[in-house]
């Protein structure tokens, strides 16, 4: 019960903070501008002046489409860690986590109400912006990706890791030295899933290696890609996907996460918010 009033206390607190409103209103923003663009593709024409073949036409809207994810991946991340950056730091550096512990309620379940109110604003956001996404993308241009429920499903969790490494980071540390570390960390393994990609594609296998260990380390960036994976049309993973013709692309995807690895990333959250509990308990408050 004291975690779920901990959780609606979060959550709260954040829909209270301008940068809430600024992210949903910016969102809108984008999502408007990037219709018109998907718009202007779905009628192009070639040199002749004569429209582009419907499968063309689709295509270009995929690709475009998988660029507009990578941005919103970056916001994404960028919202989640500065979210949870000053959860558990912000209320101890001001007294506030005197009072609240001063209750009978332990720092575990804290912690975990504070987890659970970021995850389901996480939720709730990119749910609603994807889905607002993809609904102008179809109404302008016709196009639909094949599986739209499970990449924004990787979306999320994506996020959610980041959020949680971040909130760790935040027992620790203050708000903004744990959130520029997390967004770091962010980019770091994507760059170390490019260089995986491309180790396997030249038969490198220190680099190929050193990938693994990267999206083992930090598995946002296999995520992001088995998000990439959902929004591919299914003709274009057929055509490309045994070739080498876009190795080391990061917008090209010829296999989604394994099962051993989702459930990798399970153990991996359960071990980071064991670690933040352990490390919120020895703190001194």
């Amino acid at each position: 019960m004291a975690t779920l009033t901990i959780a609606r206390l979060t959550v709260l607190e954040a829909t209270r903070r301008r940068l809430v409103l600024a992210l949903v209103l910016l969102t809108l923003v984008v999502i408007g501008l990037t219709g018109w663009g998907f718009q202007h593709i779905s009628h192009l024409t070639d040199a002749a002046g004569q429209p582009v073949p419907a499968d063309e036409r689709r295509f270009g809207v995929s690709q475009v489409l998988i660029l507009v994810e990578f941005m919103f991946s970056g916001v994404l991340a960028l919202s989640a860690a500065v979210a949870a950056a000053p959860a558990v730091s912000a209320e101890v550096e001001s007294g506030l986590s005197l009072a609240i512990l001063a209750r009978p309620i332990g720092r575990a379940q804290v912690l975990i109400g504070k987890w659970l109110g970021l995850a389901l604003l996480i939720l709730l956001y990119t749910v609603a912006a994807s889905a607002l996404e993809l609904v102008v993308v179809a109404a302008v241009s016709g196009y639909s990706p094949p599986s739209p429920v499970p990449a924004v499903a990787y979306l999320v969790a994506e996020a959610v890791v980041i959020m949680s490494l971040t909130l760790l980071l935040s027992t620790r540390l203050s708000g903004m030295t744990a959130g520029v570390i997390a967004l770091v960390l962010f980019f770091v393994a994507w760059i170390g899933g490019i260089a995986g990609t491309i180790g396997e594609v030249f038969g490198n296998a220190g680099i190929r290696n050193a990938g693994t260990i990267s999206q083992l380390v930090l598995p946002t960036d296999a995520l992001w890609r088995g998000s990439v994976f959902n929004l591919e049309p299914a003709l274009y993973q057929a055509v490309v996907g045994g070739t080498t013709a876009r190795g080391g692309d990061p917008f090209f995807v010829a296999s989604p996460p394994s099962t051993a690895f989702l459930v990798w990333c399970a153990a991996w959250l359960v071990g980071i918010m064991a670690l933040a509990a352990l490390s919120f308990r020895r703190r001194e408050i």
